[in-house]
């Protein structure tokens, strides 16, 4: 029986634990077993918590026992990216930058999973300070990619893909600023849920760009994130019974969102739109130059503060960077004060403008990246690849991080490509559900 719990759900895992017919500690000793062994493993953790692990397992053994589990993936255990601090455990953020950084209290989603009985098996790598959608990190480590040991996973909650991906977990917690849990996700088939900013606490979380900021989970299907948001936040679990695409509007983007877009991601793409058409849906496809305009402030609002809050610290000892993120950083540097504050204002009015357009429909569909995840080795040589590669890999997710509104993305027929649904700011109940149907239709 064992043997399959690295292709079972989070979800199917906590029910056998109601059942009775898996025991807590041994299916954490059995992924504890598989990141030990596996030798990817040093690309996907950067560090493991084994004895924590045991000591929550051990407690949610004894909750199963005396039929006092806390929620269905009580038991259940996930990695976490290397930007949760983790009381007494080094979280580093991918950076050489934050070397043996220990926090001595976990951040605010780590307490509030591990009190519904989450079991932490350890910290992933990530993309340096998460300021990249590739998943390079020359720095630490760059994680492998599912279908193509050659490419990149996507970042940057890269690691947390890969231990889902590689069956060194059964889903993991990252985050998200501008495509952080989808771009892997997607890359890697798996589904990746990206909160609305606040919906989530950051505190104890390392930031990269807080008005940007999210948290989210990436996991094999739309049930394990409604499963995980649920312990993330506390707050019940979604009821995905009963979801149906009949009748569901949904809209697909074509403005920015289909340009230069590559083969393979264009034919998963419309296959998907076709499928979910074909159970229901009624599919509208609509222009919006808003999004062209919100996505020209990305690089004032997002570089501007990524650099502020990380300035002091990254002039302290730049040749400790991998150059082309200290490049992009350092970008920051040229934004004045007055442009910031105008390039926020003129944000709001823009996302507010997109409300207005999208509240016709229950969700807007773009391909959630327009390329396949680019060669590692190539990247690290070719300027111009890596230039090209970069910006695209996080275009049509950063759409979402703009506009303010949560979103999800599913796999789809063509492997690393996948589907996002866009909803409103704050809808997140509403998008699992919607995005539980899908899933039935893509499958």
């Amino acid at each position: 029986m064992s043997g399959t719990w690295a292709n079972m759900t989070a979800a199917e895992l906590g029910r056998e634990i109601g059942k009775g017919r898996i025991n807590p500690v041994e299916l954490t000793e059995f992924f504890l077993d598989r990141i030990e062994t596996n030798p990817l493993s040093p690309r996907i953790y950067a560090r493991g918590t084994p004895a924590r692990a045991r000591a929550e397992a051990m407690a949610a053994a004894a909750r199963a026992k005396a039929g006092m589990r806390k929620g269905l993936l009580d038991g259940v255990p996930v990695s976490w990216k290397d930007l949760f601090d983790t009381a007494g455990v080094a979280t580093e953020a991918g950076s050489a930058l934050l070397k043996g950084r220990t926090p001595d209290r976990d951040a605010a989603v780590l307490e509030t999973a591990t009190l519904q009985g989450l079991v932490c098996l350890g910290k992933t790598h990530m993309s340096e300070l998460a300021f990249s959608g590739l998943g390079l990190n020359p720095v630490t480590a760059t994680p492998p990619n599912l279908n193509d040991d050659k490419a990149v996973p996507g970042g940057s909650s890269s690691g947390a893909a890969a231990s889902v991906a590689f069956g060194l977990a059964p889903a993991a917690i990252g985050s998200d600023t501008g495509g952080s849990v989808r771009i892997p996700a997607a890359w890697n088939d798996l589904v990746g849920l990206k909160t609305t900013v606040g919906s989530l606490p950051l505190a104890g979380t390392v930031p990269l760009c807080e008005r940007f900021d999210t948290i989210g989970p990436l996991a094999h299907s739309v049930e394990d994130c409604a499963e995980l948001l649920a312990a993330l936040s506390g707050d019940p679990v979604v009821d995905l019974g009963g979801a149906d695409l009949s009748g569901m509007r949904l809209a697909v983007l074509e403005t920015v969102a289909l340009d230069d877009i590559r083969d393979r991601p264009a034919q998963g793409f419309e296959d998907a739109v076709g499928r979910l058409g074909r159970a229901g849906a009624q599919i509208t496809r609509i222009t919006a130059p808003e999004v062209t305009e919100a996505l020209s402030l990305a690089g004032l609002l997002v570089t501007a503060e990524a650099y502020g809050i990380w300035r002091e610290l990254i002039e302290s000892a730049p040749q400790k960077m991998f150059p082309r993120i200290l490049e992009r950083f350092r970008t920051g540097a040229n934004v004045s004060a007055v442009d910031y504050v105008a390039g926020w204002r003129r944000l709001m009015v823009v996302q507010r403008t997109w409300a207005d357009r999208a509240a016709a429909y229950d969700a807007v569909l773009v391909p959630s990246s327009p390329i396949l995840p680019p060669d590692a080795n190539r990247l690290m040589t070719d300027d111009a690849y890596y230039v090209t590669e970069n910006l695209l890999a996080l275009r049509n997710t950063r759409i979402g991080n703009m506009l303010g509104v949560c979103a999800l993305t599913l796999p789809t027929s063509q492997p690393s490509c996948g589907i996002s649904l866009m909803a409103g700011a704050g809808q997140e109940v509403r998008l699992l559900r919607l995005g539980a149907a899908a899933e039935r239709a893509l499958l």
